[in-house]
């Protein structure tokens, strides 16, 4: 209920907002409706000289881009064909020597062609800005009040306008690196851009064509999707929830006051946090081979008759790998479970025992139910971390052992077969595809189970 009133306000506020772009639009007049035009003209018959000027700036310097020859206009008109001049090898009949003509690359056009879109966007996102600034000045002007000069627009930065100040360069990163390189990515999808047919210099659009292949189960790409697939979604569901169960027996036992030295057992427990990763898991790896260590010291014992095989059997390599994630993510439950066993109230479980509950009550009605409450965010954050976790995997397995005649590994997830396609195979359209696929589960099955848990729904506290 609350969330509802909340959205249901915000939907009346942004409705009654009376400079908005569709009242600039009905109510500007000649002014506003000539600084969609030209930006910032409204701002200068305001008296906004430099706000003016600095829209005026901004309008110019994106035509310019785009109507210079090699802009923006020129790699959008190339998106639709993404290239077909080869590079060409002309004799020099002065010089007597070879010259060579370079050709189209439909990588660059891609790329430049998805940025000048993006620049448009952020463009027009200017551009409404502009109008609505504009329309609001007049306004004021006309209203008799004071109109605000640049430097008062400076200082709100500093003051109620503090947020857009603070939120600027994590928005524009964002943007520049993250949103710009989904995009790309998510058009690579649509193309053949593969080693596969010579198509890594000049490639076309394919449509749904990869999508096709990789969805398509009777195909050899088809059954491997499937295979990855379900291997990863059992490794993510064992790695969380392994390591959340006997993380939190470990630090509940820690915790009991009959305990002495706490500090120093979650100090042990809590090393491999500071040994980084790589040089563990190349130590494991190293220990686990057929002629490594371990293998030897069973021999050497006489407890095994031959060698165990620990990375080229499927469930041997399977099993491993989470048992090794288990030492190296179980720490970190513990530090999470510590501190959360330490705020839970104490008179809840003083009531508990006053009304006869034993220690196994007590965990199930009080600890339990209050550690769910707060580490869902925590655990939906770490299963989309294991579905993506490319260390201990490829560290430790590379994926082995292989698929005969195939390209991803019993022990590959979805994310170093990505790596696999792209970086070994140079099959980037169907890497791309997995890409996209990953993405868009993690991001809804991560939004409905957040949405639906009660850390977001009652967001006051647990009781």
């Amino acid at each position: 209920m609350p969330n509802t009133l909340q959205k249901t306000a915000a939907s009346r506020q942004k409705a009654a907002d009376p400079y908005s772009l569709t009242s600039a639009l009905k109510n500007g007049g000649p002014v506003v409706w000539a600084s969609c035009l030209i930006m910032g003209l409204a701002n200068i018959a305001a008296g906004q000289f430099i706000m003016g000027l600095l829209f005026l700036a901004i309008e110019i310097g994106v035509i310019a881009f785009l109507v210079i020859p090699n802009g923006g206009f020129y790699w959008i008109s190339m998106l639709p064909s993404l290239g077909w001049r080869e590079q060409e090898k002309v004799f020099n009949e002065e010089t007597f020597v070879y010259e060579y003509i370079p050709g189209d690359q439909s990588q660059l056009i891609l790329l430049y062609g998805v940025a000048s879109l993006c620049i448009i966007a952020l463009f027009v996102v200017m551009w409404r800005a502009s109008v609505r600034s504009g329309y609001k000045a007049l306004s004021v002007k006309k209203a008799g009040k004071h109109v605000p000069t640049f430097v008062d627009s400076v200082k709100s930065l500093f003051d109620e306008n503090v947020h857009k100040l603070l939120m600027f360069l994590p928005t524009a990163c964002l943007a520049i690196f993250t949103i710009l390189p989904l995009f790309y990515m998510m058009s690579m999808a649509f193309t053949n851009y593969s080693k596969e047919g010579d198509h890594l210099v000049l490639f076309d659009w394919v449509g749904l064509k990869n999508f096709i292949a990789i969805f398509d189960s009777t195909s050899a790409i088809g059954k491997q999707f499937g295979s990855v697939l379900t291997w990863t979604l059992v490794w993510a569901f064992f790695a969380t929830f392994l390591n959340f169960i006997f993380g939190t027996i470990v630090a509940i036992i820690i915790n009991r006051p009959t305990i002495k030295c706490k500090g120093l057992f979650r100090g042990c427990l809590s090393m491999t946090i500071a040994v980084p990763q790589f040089v563990s898991l190349m130590v494991i790896r190293s220990m686990m081979q057929p002629e490594g260590i371990i293998n030897r010291m069973l021999l050497s014992a006489g407890w095994i008759s031959e060698r165990l095989p620990f990375l080229t059997n499927a469930t041997w390599a399977r099993v491993l790998v989470i048992i090794v994630n288990l030492w190296v993510g179980i720490p970190y439950t513990i530090m999470s479970v510590t501190g959360i066993l330490k705020n839970i109230p104490a008179e809840q479980y003083e009531a508990a025992r006053i009304d006869g509950a034993n220690p196994v009550q007590q965990f199930i009605n009080i600890t339990m139910p209050y550690m769910i409450f707060v580490m869902t965010p925590t655990l939906i954050t770490t299963f989309t971390g294991n579905i993506n976790n490319f260390n201990v995997i490829y560290l430790l397995t590379r994926g082995e052992p292989m698929y005969v005649g195939n390209t991803a590994g019993e022990t590959d997830l979805l994310v170093t077969w990505l790596y696999k396609l792209s970086v070994d195979q140079q099959k980037y359209n169907l890497a791309a595809v997995i890409g996209i696929f990953t993405f868009v589960v993690l991001s809804v099955v991560s939004l409905i189970t957040y949405r639906s848990s009660g850390s977001y729904k009652d967001e006051e506290g647990f009781k």
